[in-house]
Order: C-alpha cells, then sequence, then structure tokens
C-alpha cells in the first residue's frame, strides 16, 4: 500500500515537473522570438532609460523676483539664506536647501536671476499616471458602488416610478459604449455644467471629475445588477420570516438580507472593479493623464514603443493583480466569519 502511494506521488511530481517545462519552454519561445523580431527591424532595446519615468533627480531653481544686489549670504544647517537688497530700498530674504549660493555678495540681481539649484527627487510621468489611474478608479468604485446599490434596490422595489427609472438607467448605459459616455460626459454635459458655472463667476469643473462621472455612471449600472441579483439569490423565506417578527422592509432588509447577499456579490464586484481599472485607460482621451496617456506620452518623446508599453502593462497587471489577491482575501474572511 504504502510503496503504490509512494509511486503515484512520484509520477504526480514527474507529470508536473513535465508540464511545468513546458510551460517555461513556451514562455522562452515567445520572448526569444520576440526578440529576434525587434533584431530583424534594426530596434535597440534601452532598459536602461525606463527607470527615469517612475522617479528622477530634477534641478530646482530659486529665481530672484526684484532687482537689488545681493546684501549677505547666511549658510545654515538646512541650506542657505540669501537676502537681497533692492532697489526699492527694502530687503528680500530666500531660502533653499541647496549647500551653495549660484552668487556673491555685492552682485547685481535682476529680476529672473537663479540665486541658487538644488536636485530634488520627483516621481516620472508612469508615476504620476500610476496615481491618477488609481485615484480614478478608487473614487469611482466608491461612487459607483452607492449609485448601484441605491438603484438595484429600486429595480425591485413595487413603487413603478423607482423601478422603471432604475430600469431605464441600467439599459441606457448598458446599452451603450463607454468611449460614447465619456464624451457625453466631457463634451456636452461638461461644456453645459462649465458654461453655467462661469457664467455666476464660479470656477470650473476639471475635467478629471467628468471621467470620474463617466466611470461611477458606467460602474453603477452593472453594479445595480449584480446587487439584484444578489438580492434576489437569497429564498423568499428569509424575507418572509423576518417580516413575521416584527421588522419593517428597510429593517429587513438592512439586517438579513443584504449581510447575505453582501457574501454572494463579492466575487463579481471584485471582477467590476479590476474592469474598471482597465477601462480607465479610456479617459486619456479627455486630456486626463491616466497610465495609458501618460504611456502615450513617453513614447512620442523618447521613441521607445516596446519597453514603454511592456512596462505600461506589468503596471496594470501588478494593479489587477495585487486588487484580486486582496478581495479574494476578503472573500475568504467574509466566508468564514
Amino acid at each position: 500500500m504504502d510503496s503504490s502511494s509512494s509511486l503515484l506521488q512520484k509520477q504526480k511530481k514527474r507529470y508536473f515537473i513535465f508540464w511545468m517545462t513546458i510551460f517555461f519552454l513556451i514562455i522562452a519561445t515567445i520572448i526569444g522570438g520576440l526578440y529576434y523580431s525587434t533584431i530583424q527591424i534594426d530596434y535597440t532595446w534601452r532598459w536602461y532609460r525606463v527607470p527615469q519615468y517612475f522617479f528622477f533627480k530634477d534641478t530646482i531653481k530659486l529665481t530672484s523676483g526684484v532687482e537689488g544686489t545681493v546684501d549677505s549670504i547666511k549658510k545654515t544647517g538646512k541650506g542657505v539664506v540669501i537676502v537681497i537688497k533692492g532697489d526699492d530700498g527694502k530687503t528680500y530674504t530666500y531660502a533653499s536647501p541647496a549647500k551653495k549660493a549660484d552668487v556673491d555678495t555685492g552682485d547685481l540681481i535682476f529680476q529672473g536671476d537663479v540665486l541658487a539649484k538644488y536636485r530634488k527627487w520627483k516621481p516620472g510621468l508612469l508615476m504620476q499616471g500610476l496615481w491618477i489611474t488609481l485615484e480614478v478608479s478608487i473614487v469611482a468604485t466608491f461612487f459607483g458602488i452607492i449609485l448601484g446599490l441605491v438603484t438595484g434596490l429600486a429595480r425591485i422595489s413595487s413603487n413603478p416610478a423607482f423601478k422603471w427609472l432604475s430600469i431605464t438607467y441600467i439599459e441606457l448605459i448598458r446599452g451603450s459604449p463607454l468611449l460614447v459616455q465619456i464624451f457625453i460626459w466631457y463634451f456636452v454635459l461638461g461644456t453645459l455644467v462649465n458654461a453655467m458655472l462661469a457664467k455666476y463667476g464660479i470656477s470650473q469643473v476639471p475635467s478629471l471629475w467628468f471621467g470620474v462621472a463617466s466611470l461611477a455612471s458606467f460602474e453603477g449600472a452593472y453594479v445595480a445588477e449584480i446587487v439584484r441579483s444578489g438580492i434576489q439569490s437569497i429564498n423568499k423565506g428569509q424575507t418572509e420570516a423576518s417580516r413575521s417578527l416584527g421588522m419593517t422592509y428597510g429593517q429587513s432588509m438592512y439586517h438579513v438580507i443584504l449581510p447575505q447577499a453582501l457574501r454572494r456579490i463579492i466575487p463579481p464586484l471584485a471582477g467590476q472593479f479590476i474592469s474598471l481599472i482597465k477601462d480607465s485607460s479610456l479617459l486619456g482621451i479627455i486630456a486626463i493623464r491616466e497610465l495609458t496617456k501618460a504611456t502615450r506620452e513617453i513614447v512620442t518623446s523618447s521613441l521607445q514603443p516596446f519597453e514603454m508599453w511592456f512596462v505600461c502593462a506589468i503596471l496594470y497587471l501588478v494593479l489587477t493583480f495585487s486588487l484580486s489577491m486582496l478581495l479574494q482575501y476578503l472573500e475568504k474572511r467574509t466566508m468564514t466569519s
């Protein structure tokens, strides 16, 4: 018995090793084929230039805003302090974290002259785009879940006005492409809203928020159907039992139905959120510098399409895979609690 079990384990191990070897051979073949193809078109890989698009050291220049003469230069533990005596007789103080000043005491200074320079780490275009993608996705998901929850409850309501309004909203959103909805939010609704705000002297709404609104409304329609199906999957006897205990419809929904439905709707909600992260790449068409638009700008300036698009894809993969792992963990915790 023990020998047959040991033999079975060895066979399983050989089976696993054989097919893992096949997997790595396929991956190596794909990479090798891609590399060979780039050689044929005389493409030079420049991966060493990629890190600067994550973080880079920028030179910050401290310039004078007045004309005058350098009265004194003092070194402190935080840098240098430059005092300029202006032509109007007043003194102006400029502080910089630089180790030394680019001017000397007594120098004649004109407006715009550089007083000191220092280096500072700054996020590159990829990090800026990645942050905006995360920000837009999180905010749009938050509002989308609220909108979807309200719409989903209205969808199963006995009130005909609420029910048909929710059906109309869901069908309109799900029946049109997201790209068209982004155009409508930005070029139609955005123009109307900003024109009215400008008429009353109110500052205009940035394009970022119209992008968030388009994603949130798109997300809300799909979340509404997920919520509806999750609630309707709960046995009607649960509602009847809670109502027989004296609970109102709202209390029954809040304390009995929704907690059970939540466990069932977490997986499809997770998939919808992951899909929204990828859909946010469409916001580049309305001048929002998310990850895809930032990558396009880098490709235009650096002429490195292969490296940058691979990096862009990897960043999206890291985002979605990390989120998927987190949601799987939350799902397991919900199921065991």
